[in-house]
């Protein structure tokens, strides 16, 4: 099993719900010589290999790279899930152009290139499973976080797309659209409605992983409720918080 964002709360927790005696784990970050904390939580949860993978989700050029040398040291991917991104600042983000666009390739453009890999990857090997991580924020954009919003509306519908291209190919594609979720990512931020903790995100992503869906939503209310969202008239909907 690889993680892509091997310090991601959410991604670690679904790979600790995961461990069983003969999977090994792969955690892949920045500075991966400082994820002594992410090894041991696994290691407590039974895992008895877990290697660290030095991996920039930014450095496109690489993510070839990064994961054929990942398959011929580790033999092949049953899982990969890919938990990276940042939440960057709206408010900045509204001013200062760079800082938009770093937000949209970590959470659009890097995801775009890793899952094509991967999903080229694991076809080529005949089989395989990848988690990804949308957000209800894709799926209506809001104005208090429009930029963070529409990498994720991009996210989803590459995603779903890409679901679909691999239909029948042995390799499925799991979407997950959690809503707020409270951890590292959101400190500090008062909780929208129908949050959830990373270790709920992780128990219905697995849940859903072993029932064999396609999609699922963190909690299951915000379905319906962005069914309903969709409909508010627009001037409702820009005076919308985060």
């Amino acid at each position: 099993m690889l993680v892509l964002g091997g310090r991601s709360e959410i991604g670690l927790a679904v790979a600790r719900k995961l461990v069983d005696g003969g999977r090994k784990f792969v955690l892949a970050a920045r500075r991966s010589g400082d994820l002594d904390s992410e090894e041991t939580s696994l290691r407590r949860a039974g895992a008895s290999e877990v290697a660290r993978v030095e991996f920039d989700a930014d450095d496109v050029a690489r993510h070839r790279e990064v994961l054929d040398g990942i398959v011929a040291e580790h033999g092949p991917l049953e899982t990969v899930v890919v938990s990276f991104g940042i939440l960057g600042d709206q408010e900045r983000a509204e001013r200062d152009a760079a800082h938009a666009m770093a937000v949209i390739h970590t959470d659009y453009v890097a995801h775009v290139s890793i899952l094509t890999e991967l999903a080229n990857l694991l076809r080529a090997q005949g089989g395989g499973q990848l988690v990804v991580f949308s957000s209800v924020a894709g799926v209506r954009v809001r104005r208090a976080n429009y930029v963070y919003g529409s990498a994720k509306a991009g996210l989803d519908g590459f995603a779903s797309g890409l679901a679909d291209a691999l239909h029948g190919s042995g390799v499925r594609l799991l979407l997950v659209r959690p809503g707020f979720v409270v951890g590292r990512m959101t400190e500090g931020m008062s909780p929208a409605p129908f949050s959830s903790t990373p270790e709920q995100v992780a128990t219905a992503t697995v849940r859903a992983l072993r029932r064999g869906r396609g999609e699922v939503w963190v909690p299951p209310v915000l379905r319906p409720v962005f069914f309903l969202m969709r409909l508010l008239p627009r001037a409702i909907w820009r005076r919308m918080p985060r």
